[in-house]
């Protein structure tokens, strides 16, 4: 299980993150403190506290996915 912190600050980049998200063949969660959501549910990726670092957790690989993650890692 792979698991990365990034920062989403609006809904465009939370329709990205999900866009890409879905077109991945594995389960991918985010989470802040105990509220844990499905990533590829843009509802529920867009009910998260977007001000605070979020956690994703994954089991898979893609490139594009993982490039998208870069884009919004936190140091």
């Amino acid at each position: 299980m792979n698991e990365k912190q990034i920062k989403l600050s609006g809904t465009r980049e939370v329709h990205e993150f999900v866009r890409v998200a879905e077109e991945c063949d594995f389960d991918i969660n985010i989470s802040y403190n105990r509220v844990i959501v499905d990533a590829k549910s843009f509802l529920g990726v867009l009910g998260m506290d977007l001000n605070q670092v979020l956690t994703v957790k994954y089991g898979g690989n893609d490139s594009r996915f993982e490039n998208v993650l870069q884009r919004y890692a936190v140091a």
